[in-house]
């Protein structure tokens, strides 16, 4: 039982002794979710920690580079005197990437790549299982990849963390697949919404982010909800409180902005296309590459490190620049190159197999797209676009809406992120037009259509299919049979049965209503026996119990009844009648019928 049936048991419960059960189930569960928050929380605390320290180290005391901060965040250490030297940064990220890619490929392959698209392929095809190992090194290399100077985000390795600690709480205690796939979706809503400080983005998020269509895994949303708040929580008593970006008050009050927000929506979509398309035309040519894997994400990271060498702010996370992007401090310009730069470093970066998320950089190319769009607007209509930082946050959130498939999450995401609340409404306009455009493709490979098409909801829907259809849309399968009189002997039925391809006898009265029926099965013993051809009548042999069904049951009480008696034929009889016969049902075409009906599902769910 989960955490929302407990819930709701409570709630309905009306007896004296059942409200206490369910409350102590509830809070057992309760626990389980609060832990993997405290897990997700600290995983986040140590991360953070992991990526001060070694882009202090790599970045600033090796080759002199400090990229900015974003408003929420500090640097933990003080700046070095070591003189900016482009030429380290050229090789840095490849001697990151031969790092993650020995440490990922020799102890946890599946570690590769972003975390949060893991975890979804866990969710759909694993079961939730999630091997002890992986967040862990998951872990180490994301930190190596990133604070070396590879593109990318860190909420694939926290992600990982939440969602690894979820599934190994769930194996030892031997819950079962389900319970251990709300349990692993809870921890990638705790890991993202604390390293984000975002907590109720991160809770609709891992209930969102697992379909390509509008659909939310409503029993993920409470434990997700409740380990997400507490890893946040734990997060900023340690890092401090307050969001991650700080913006100025902006508010949306003039109508006309809509048409430059709708221009800012065709950009998004256009660079959000480029985005997916570049990420997994790399991820292509590298697994084309014929190089042992271990050595692919030096590869990626000296690809890096080329562009890096021109562009140095397309490096590591990015976050700071964004900031710059809200206050307005960025050229257009420089907006521009570093939303493209980005593209084609996080490409490189994690499509070559290093270890770090996507979607931190993807709120860095938006936001960098945005503020483009806007600054364009304010010089060309001052009077209608005042405030270029508006845009900025605006297009992270369509942005990420365009190449995620996740565009509710992304609204409140983008609005906990920048503590700016006033910009609700273009953002929902905006997010709504990119992700309609957008479907066709995702930055997260593993997401399945629907939940039709994700072997976690098969059996739901195999009910649920069952229970939608009834006997009377399949009469055209009915077969219209012989009816034996009860009077007629043995020996006549014989020479009827050497005649007839039927296995299933209705056995009616003289008014020709059913009282009976025999299979061929029931017979086959005495069916040559001499002596009794007049001696005995169809009657005698007839059962009169009669498992029957009508033309408003659903196949799924329909199915139940075959499974009773392991029958193959039922008969039909009028709803208002029961001795009237229309005819007998086989089960082989009951579920002929239903997997026809599925591929039909299923088909229209792919277009």
């Amino acid at each position: 039982m989960t955490l929302l049936s407990s819930f709701k048991k409570v709630s309905g419960s009306t007896s004296d002794k059942e409200p206490s059960v369910d409350i102590a189930l509830a809070g057992k569960w309760t626990l389980y979710f609060v832990l993997i928050g405290v897990i997700a929380g600290l995983g986040s605390v140590v991360f953070h920690y992991l990526c001060q320290i070694g882009g202090h180290f790599f970045m600033e005391l090796i080759a002199g580079y400090r990229p900015p901060a974003p408003a929420g965040e500090h640097h933990l250490m003080p700046p070095t005197n070591t003189p900016f030297n482009p030429f380290i940064l050229l090789f840095l990220p490849a001697f990151g990437g031969l790092l993650s890619g020995w440490l990922v490929y020799t102890y946890a392959p599946e570690a590769e790549g972003h975390g949060t698209d893991a975890a979804i392929d866990a969710y759909h095809k694993k079961g939730g299982f999630i091997r002890g190992r992986v967040p862990i090194i998951k872990t180490i290399a994301s930190a190596l990849t990133l604070t070396t100077g590879g593109s990318g985000g860190r909420e694939g390795p926290i992600a990982q963390i939440g969602a690894g600690f979820g599934s190994f709480l769930a194996t030892i205690l031997k819950l079962s697949e389900r319970e251990r796939r709300i349990m692993m979706a809870a921890g990638v809503g705790a890991g993202i919404g604390s390293i984000f400080r975002a907590p109720m983005a991160g809770a609709l998020f891992a209930a969102e982010v697992l379909y390509r269509d509008p659909e939310f895994e409503s029993e993920v949303l409470i434990p997700a909800g409740i380990s997400s708040v507490v890893a946040y929580c734990l997060f900023c008593l340690v890092n401090g409180w307050g969001s991650l970006f700080e913006s100025p008050d902006f508010i949306f009050q003039n109508p006309l902005e809509l048409g430059p927000y709708l221009v800012l929506s065709l950009v998004v979509i256009i660079v959000g296309f480029l985005y997916v398309k570049c990420f997994y035309g790399v991820v292509r040519i590298f697994k084309a590459i014929r190089v042992p894997n271990h050595i692919k994400p030096a590869i990626g990271g000296l690809c890096t490190g080329l562009i890096g060498f021109f562009l140095p702010q397309t490096l590591a996370f990015g976050y700071g620049f964004a900031q710059k992007a809200i206050s307005n401090e960025l050229t257009i310009p420089f907006l521009f190159f570093l939303a493209i730069g980005k593209i084609f470093t996080t490409s490189f970066s994690i499509g070559s197999g290093g270890s770090g998320g996507v979607f931190g950089p993807s709120i860095v190319i938006g936001g960098a797209m945005g503020g483009v769009v806007g600054k364009m607007f304010h010089h060309i209509l001052p009077g209608v676009v005042t405030e270029p930082g508006a845009f900025v946050i605006v297009g992270m959130a369509g942005f990420f809406a365009a190449v995620s498939n996740a565009p509710i999450s992304t609204i409140i995401f983008i609005s906990e992120m920048t503590n700016s609340y006033h910009l609700l409404l273009p953002s929902l306009m905006v997010c709504s037009v990119s992700y309609m455009a957008s479907r066709r493709w995702t930055i997260y490979d593993k997401q399945v259509k629907s939940r039709i098409n994700s072997p976690a909801h098969a059996g739901d829907f195999f009910v649920d299919i069952l229970q939608a259809i009834r006997v009377k849309d399949l009469m055209h399968l009915v077969k219209k049979v012989e009816v034996i009189p009860r009077d007629m002997t043995f020996g006549e039925f014989r020479n009827f049965f050497s005649e007839t391809k039927q296995h299933y006898f209705p056995v009616a009265d003289q008014n020709k209503r059913l009282v009976g029926i025999f299979s061929s099965t029931d017979i086959r013993g005495v069916l040559f026996s001499r002596g009794i051809g007049n001696l005995v009548v169809m009657n005698d042999v007839a059962t009169f119990d009669i498992i029957l069904t009508t033309p408003s049951e659903d196949l799924n009480t329909v199915l139940q009844k075959f499974t009773i008696k392991n029958i193959d034929s039922l008969p039909v009889v009028s709803d208002d009648d029961h001795g009237i016969l229309v005819g007998m049902l086989n089960r082989r075409e009951v579920i002929a019928y239903y997997n026809e009906q599925v591929q039909k599902m299923t088909d229209m769910s792919e277009r």
